[in-house]
Parts: C-alpha cells; sequence; structure tokens
C-alpha cells in the first residue's frame, strides 16, 4: 500500500496499557518525524486508566504532552482517528484507506489485556491483512523517537532483500548518554541487548549484523513475517522479541543494527512493584530457557546451563539473607527445573 510516494510503506505499532502519559509522548515525537510513508496503529489493551479518552483529547489538539525532547507541534492538530474494537477489526472485509496517513490514528481497543505478544498481534495482523504495508514496526509507548529513525531503519532493511529484522540504537531516557540495546546478541547461550549500561562511545555505529533487535523499536519485513509468522503469544511478555529473532534466523533471514535511528527509551519505569518484579523475573527466566531449548546449540546450552546456577544462587542466597523478597522456594524450582530440562535436552541430542 502506497501511502505518499514511492518510500517502502510503514505500519507502526504501539501497545498501550494503563500508560497514556507516556503514550501521547511517545506520539508527539512520533508526528514530528521526516519520514512521510507511515501508518500508526494504537492498540489498547484494556486500560483502566481513562487512556482511550487521553489519548483521543491528545488527538483533537486538548492535551498538551510535556517532554524535554522536542517542541510541541500545535499545526498537525486535530489528527484524524478511527476508532474500532477488536472485533470490529476481527469482522472488517476488505481494505483499510486512509489518505492522511501520516497525520492519522487508527485505535483498537481491546476487550482485555493480551500481553505484550497478544495485544502487539492484534495490531501486526491489521497491519498485514488490511495496510499491506512493507514493513511493520513495533514501537513501545515508553520511548520518544528521533526524527530520522524509520528513515534510518529503513534504510539499513533496503540494503538486502533478505534483511528481514532492523534494530534501532536504544539510549536511556534518563541519561541520554547511556546505551539501552544495539541490537540483540547471544551471549553465554542467551539473548542479551548488546552494550546495555556502556556510555555511547561511538561503539556501535555501524549496521552491524546482530541476533535481533529489541521489540521496543524493530522494523520487520512484512515477507519476513509472512513467512514464519508473527510474535509466540505463549510467551505472554519478554523474549517474544528474541524469540522472533531466532526464529526468523532459522529460516535464514538476516538481522540489522541502525545506529542513525535513535529511540529513548524508558525501560522500568512502571516496573516498581516488589511482587510485579518477582513475576518479571521468573517470566525471564522461562521464557529465556524456552529459547535455549528451541534454538540453541549443545555449546550454547551448557553456557546457559552455568548462568541459571550462578543467577539462582545470588537470588536464593539474597531471599535468605532478607535482601530480596523473591519466593527463593518457588525460584528455586523453576531454575532447577530450567537446569534438567537443558541437561536432559543435550542428552537427547546425542
Amino acid at each position: 500500500m502506497d501511502f505518499s510516494d514511492d518510500l517502502p510503506s510503514v505500519a507502526v505499532i504501539i501497545l498501550n496499557w494503563n500508560g497514556w502519559e507516556d503514550t501521547v509522548e511517545c506520539l508527539e515525537s512520533l508526528y514530528q518525524i521526516n519520514y512521510p510513508n507511515y501508518q500508526v496503529i494504537l492498540v489498547d489493551n484494556a486500560s483502566q486508566d481513562n487512556s482511550i479518552q487521553k489519548i483521543k483529547e491528545y488527538c483533537q489538539g486538548n492535551l498538551k504532552p510535556q517532554s524535554p525532547f522536542y517542541t510541541y507541534n500545535t499545526k498537525n492538530k486535530p489528527l484524524k482517528t478511527t476508532q474500532q474494537t477488536e472485533q470490529e477489526v476481527k469482522s472488517f472485509t476488505g481494505k483499510f484507506k486512509d489518505s492522511q496517513t501520516n497525520q492519522s490514528l487508527i485505535l483498537i481497543e481491546n476487550f482485555e489485556n493480551y500481553g505484550f505478544a497478544g495485544g502487539n498481534n492484534i495490531g501486526i495482523r491489521f497491519a498485514l491483512e488490511k495496510l499491506q504495508v512493507d514493513y511493520v514496526l513495533l514501537l513501545n509507548n515508553d520511548t520518544v523517537v528521533d526524527k530520522n529513525f524509520i528513515t534510518e531503519l529503513v534504510n539499513v532493511s533496503e540494503k538486502e532483500v533478505k534483511i528481514g529484522i532492523v534494530g534501532s540504537k536504544l539510549l536511556n531516557a534518563y541519561n541520554t548518554d547511556v546505551i539501552d540495546s544495539a541490537g540483540h546478541i547471544i551471549k553465554w547461550g542467551r539473548v542479551v541487548d548488546r552494550g546495555h549500561g556502556e556510555i555511547d562511545k561511538g561503539q556501535y555505529d555501524s549496521d552491524d549484523d546482530v541476533t535481533g533487535a529489541m521489540a521496543a523499536a524493530a522494523l520487520y519485513k512484512t515477507r519476513m513475517l509472512k513467512e514464519i509468522g508473527i510474535l509466540d503469544e505463549s510467551f505472554i511478555t519478554l523474549g517474544e522479541d528474541a524469540e522472533l529473532s531466532l526464529r526468523a534466523r532459522k529460516h535464514g533471514w538476516k538481522a540489522k543494527f541502525a545506529p542513525k535511528s535513535v529511540v529513548y527509551h524508558k525501560r522500568g519505569k512502571s516496573i516498581t512493584r516488589k511482587d510485579v518484579i518477582n513475576r518479571m523475573t521468573i517470566l525471564s527466566t522461562k521464557n529465556t530457557t524456552e529459547n535455549v531449548l528451541r534454538y540453541a546449540t549443545a555449546w550454547e546450552k551448557i553456557l546457559y546451563s552455568f548462568i541459571l546456577i550462578k543467577e539462582g544462587s545470588f537470588v536464593v542466597i539474597g531471599s535468605l539473607l532478607g535482601r530480596n523478597s523473591m519466593k527463593a522456594r518457588d525460584y528455586s524450582k523453576l531454575i532447577i527445573n530450567s537446569y534438567t530440562r537443558i541437561i536432559l535436552s543435550l542428552f537427547k541430542s546425542v
């Protein structure tokens, strides 16, 4: 679908759940970019904080986001808004047409919270089936984008047909000299964020081959998604972007890093409650183990088994000493189960 010119068409998908303040800040930065051929799809995962109304107020020009990253633009308001429920999206036939594209918003209202993978997949399916775009771009709502970020992603992807995934340079939104992610790589058998926590000194300023990209800002070729499928909803949250990247690599697709595509990420801002942190730790270990079992080599599995022992020991000892609220018993069971599955898989592969 050609939205405005001969440049590849991009559907930007943003998932919101009880985070309208971050979302409108992200949207405002997105509507100020210099790439002309994109359509924004915002999927709301059954928010309970009046998010949909607040986002519509922003589109009408009645809510002004505050941000240190840009000056608010009054000239592009109001933004055309098309609102549909998930049921209306599923029953919608034909192709969606919108002549305004980069000055409009497609708002999809989910009836329940489907998690990161499930919520994004509703937007991805709409983009693939109803918009017929060249690219799907997943963008976290807790990000602020640079004006050139889509241009640079597309430039890297268009260099080669088999480049299926391109990731932005993610910087810490609270300390912009610090890298959040410079692409996914495999280290000690598992997928990790390259450069996380490092000062950005230009050490990753080339369009390197990587394992994949964090879905906080990642561009996917639709041809690849139609071939290998979309996000695995069994992951719910955490690790689903790594799984998609590993699956793509298994099918012969490449992933690249676009250093000039800059995005500022407020990683973990909303995750402050200890019970939520504990749940995320468990999900991270569970999903990482699943990815290792599916895609890792024998050597990578051996390396990852040492990671399980080390991380499990730290968490359990910390809990016993009262420095960690993680329930040592539950996490110990997960570590033992994960370790056992990894070792058994090694014997099965012999």
